[in-house]
């Protein structure tokens, strides 16, 4: 049983990029209180994200990919029980009023520990209580470097700061039908890519000039960004799971596996295609066969889940297809987990694999279901493909809508 792709998706044209912002701008006031909810919890009076997936979700306030590096404080936001105050120093001030008009802008420079006590100050805490009550702020520390969380910590010795990494993400993992749609049209820019470059794919070409070709498909049919680097390697390279493309000729007889991913409207695709150049040899043939069909398990499971509204464990689905694989004897040839969540980020929430927490998918949701068996120095073959999953309506749908069985090119 495959799972069909979606018969449409959106285009992403300058009415639907849009109709997007607005759908953004109307879910946030609901985004924030299920955050502060959770901050409740938490017990927290506050909250400070750092992460740029953080500022765009809850402000609107964007940053490239890439660009917190140089930015400085800029983007990163206070969460208060009636505000959001977002900081950004004169370089992205106008862009602040523009994007994110509900929240509250502070022009800060390098100066963020000095201006901290008084920031803190004046917001009203989570918990209830006047301003300056604030005696606990949760914080994304895993992005914050240990000598920043020092001077803020230095800077407010009467203030908590508390670990809440995975508070926001958790929220961010449960996609609403705009966000779907975003992921969903990426997904058709990368698919239209990759068949654009097939007539290109010969022996001779290299791996390093596939993947530049393959980026500017992407970058002129509608991807604001890529994703991540494309990931081009042929033959025995193939069997790194994230190599990088290099100079290597692609040869007749050899795989060629792409992984890539196109960003619109924010939100990223995610896919990978293990290709023949020319006849395969019957090993490669035998591998592809044998991931074609974990894939296939683990399809077979997420669809009996959704058809009976039920919500299986990460754990679960990946068994699904590591069961198979390890039955074939390649167990240990298959390490990564078998997928992650996609949206703002190219890796989200859920984890899905034999060591991530094991834990109930979030539900609606999209990730990855990509097994793969990696043959040190000889080969290797991975498929992916992003799939929406929600069981309260009973719907399994695979994103992307490139061929997934095996072709020959060149």
């Amino acid at each position: 049983m495959s799972i069909p792709p979606v018969p449409e998706r959106p285009v992403a044209d300058a009415a639907a990029i849009l109709r997007w912002e607005r759908a953004d701008a109307a879910a946030r006031p609901e985004r924030l209180a299920r955050f502060r909810a959770r901050l409740a919890e938490a017990s927290v009076d506050a909250w400070f994200g750092v992460r740029r997936e953080s500022s765009r979700y809850l402000t609107g306030f964007r940053l490239g990919e890439g660009e917190e590096k140089v930015a400085g404080v800029s983007g990163q936001i206070l969460v208060s029980a009636d505000e959001v105050v977002l900081l950004a120093d004169s370089r992205y001030r106008v862009q602040a009023l523009e994007e994110a008009p509900e929240s509250r802008l502070e022009e800060v420079y390098g100066d963020l520990p000095q201006r901290w006590p008084d920031l803190l100050s004046s917001l009203r805490p989570i918990r209830g209580g006047d301003p300056g009550r604030i005696r606990r702020v949760g914080a994304e520390a895993g992005a914050i470097p240990h000598a920043v969380w020092e001077r803020l910590a230095d800077a407010a010795p009467d203030v908590e700061l508390v670990p809440l990494d995975g508070l926001l993400e958790g929220l961010r993992a449960v996609k609403e039908p705009a966000e779907v749609e975003r992921i969903a049209a990426a997904c058709a820019v990368a698919d239209g890519a990759l068949e654009r470059l097939l007539p290109a794919i010969r022996p001779g070409v290299t791996e390093a000039e596939l993947a530049l070709a393959l980026e500017w498909e992407m970058r002129t049919h509608g991807a604001e960004a890529l994703a991540f680097d494309v990931a081009c390697l042929a033959g025995p390279r193939a069997a790194l799971p994230h190599g990088s493309p290099g100079d290597r000729p692609v040869r007749a007889g050899e795989v060629l596996l792409f992984d890539f991913g196109a960003q619109v409207a924010g939100y990223r695709s995610d896919m990978t295609r293990t290709l023949f150049v020319g006849e395969p040899t019957p090993r490669d043939r035998a591998l592809h066969r044998l991931v074609a069909d974990a894939q296939e398990a683990a399809f077979r499971a997420l669809a009996a889940a959704a058809a009976a509204g039920r919500v299986p464990t990460n754990r679960e689905i990946d068994a699904a297809a590591r069961d198979l694989i390890a039955a074939a004897g390649h167990g240990e040839r298959f390490g990564h987990g078998l997928g992650h969540g996609i949206g703002l980020a190219t890796h989200e929430t859920p984890s899905i694999g034999r060591r991530a927490a094991e834990a109930p998918l979030p539900v609606p949701s999209v990730f990855s279901v990509e097994p793969g068996v990696y043959l040190d120095g000889e080969t290797g073959v991975r498929i992916e493909d992003l799939v929406l999953f929600d069981p309260a309506a009973h719907r399994l749908e695979r994103l992307t809508a490139f061929p997934r069985e095996w072709t020959v090119v060149g």
